[in-house]
């Protein structure tokens, strides 16, 4: 794949006119899907699947269109010059853009991950026999993800992985569930054996009678799951410099406020867990690390080349969207086998569900309780809870209110299959919050 890319890329930046400006994105995957239903298998697939994206530039106007890609140089090369004549014929018509990113010169970068997976005939006898016990639905997909990027000024950039993720729930007779996602590019069996009969342990808990809370204030612990879906929630109007300048973040109370979080919260954008690409769809290099929030005081944003183009700032080569690609939130010193012991009498969150903003500018967000959910009691399981909905604010349940931070991360990944099987995730601990508030 690398190989035909590359060279397709110079046959094509040969024949761009001297006032155009190319750069060619490739996206790809060769994977193995297993859809599981009541622990048996109901769909096989291998999938091989390409796509190229053109953005050419002449002036301060800007045409893109998407394709597929073939294993076949030919028909790749004749699609390109196709679409490349079609582009040049319509973008007079578009409007000019004020603010566009030209490509530039920057460093070229390559970087292969090989991962230990299972062979194809491996993966049933692996992954099913110990969930012969109980009903069990989820989605296993594993292979090679592939991404890449050329431009006009001699950049290339190549990023591939291999990795693996079964995304799973375990199901009781009153379909209550478990739900989740044991991902990784090397294998071990052993590990995945504990992590399901965690699992398995969870379900058997949330059998029979199920407490209905009171609406409230409660001590609460929000496993890493629970916990990235609130870190993605910075993605959509958080942690972008364009949307605190625009005054449509949830993050302008700290810029303008100077108001911040917990000391215990750290985050911060890593790129070396080898998670997602460090280049950026303009064909940028991110930085390695970036801290965005330490000690609780924001000390950065994403900031796109073309936020800093629009207000005269120095660009960090964040995503055109400004959205998180591979944070971290750094763990604190509570051991995992002391969770119960510290919530006392409260509540265990293993999932959240149907997240949302209920009053941006003031950080609060509201959502579901889902999944393997408990009340307890002394410091002991006591019963499954009802599903209820939570409305609060980030400053408080990562501000003032944040307890405790399990001492273990661990890598939620974005396991979304949309359009392609996805790279990213959040990598993260635990957290014992106060009164964390369940409104419904």
């Amino acid at each position: 794949m690398e190989n035909l890319f590359k060279d397709l890329t110079k046959m094509i930046f040969k024949k761009l006119k001297s006032n155009e400006l190319l750069t060619i994105s490739f996206s790809g995957e060769e994977s193995n899907f297993i859809r599981i239903n009541k622990s048996k298998v109901r769909q096989t697939t291998n999938v091989i699947n390409a796509s190229i994206s053109l953005e050419l530039i002449i002036g301060n106007k800007k045409a893109s269109h998407e394709f597929t890609f073939t294993k076949d140089f030919d028909i790749n090369l004749f699609r390109v010059n196709n679409e490349l004549k079609k582009m040049r014929n319509y973008i007079n018509e578009l409007p000019e853009d004020p603010f566009i990113v030209n490509p530039s010169s920057e460093n070229s970068s390559r970087e292969v991950i090989n991962g230990n997976l299972l062979e194809d005939d491996e993966i049933l006898d692996a992954i099913l026999p110990v969930l012969s016990s109980v009903d069990c639905s989820g989605i296993w997909a594993s292979g090679k993800i592939f991404r890449g990027i050329a431009n006009c000024k001699d950049v290339f950039h190549w990023f591939e992985t291999e990795n693996y993720s079964f995304d799973y729930s375990l199901i009781t007779e009153e379909e209550k569930m478990v739900k989740e996602t044991y991902a990784g590019n090397e294998w071990k069996q052993k590990d995945y054996l504990t992590f399901v009969e965690n699992s398995i342990t969870k379900l058997h808990s949330m059998r029979g009678f199920s407490l209905k809370l009171k609406p409230g204030k409660y001590r609460t612990f929000i496993a890493p799951a629970g916990v990235a879906d609130f870190i993605n929630m910075f993605n959509w109007g958080g942690i972008s410099e364009s949307a605190i300048r625009q005054g449509s973040s949830a993050f302008c109370k700290m810029r303008e406020n100077k108001i911040s979080l917990s000391p215990k919260f750290n985050l911060r954008e890593d790129f070396s867990m080898g998670l997602m690409t460090r280049f950026n769809s303009y064909g940028e290099l991110s930085p390695t690390k970036l801290d965005l929030i330490s000690s609780g005081i924001l000390t950065n944003t994403l900031i796109s080349s073309r936020t800093a183009l629009e207000y005269n700032l120095i660009s960090n080569k964040a995503e055109g969207s400004e959205g998180l690609r591979t944070p971290i939130f750094k763990p604190g010193d509570l051991n995992n086998e002391k969770i119960l012991n510290e919530i006392g009498t409260g509540i265990y969150l293993s999932n959240l569900h149907y997240l949302n903003w209920s009053d941006k500018p003031n950080g609060r967000i509201t959502g579901m309780t889902r999944y393997a959910s408990f009340w307890i009691e002394d410091g002991e399981i006591k019963a499954p809870i009802e599903q209820m909905r939570f409305d609060d604010s980030f400053y408080n349940f990562f501000g003032d209110n944040l307890y405790a931070i399990t001492d273990r991360n661990e890598i939620i990944p974005n396991v979304s299959t949309y359009s392609g099987r996805s790279l990213g995730g959040v990598k993260c601990p635990g957290v014992i919050v106060d009164d964390f508030k369940l409104t419904l």
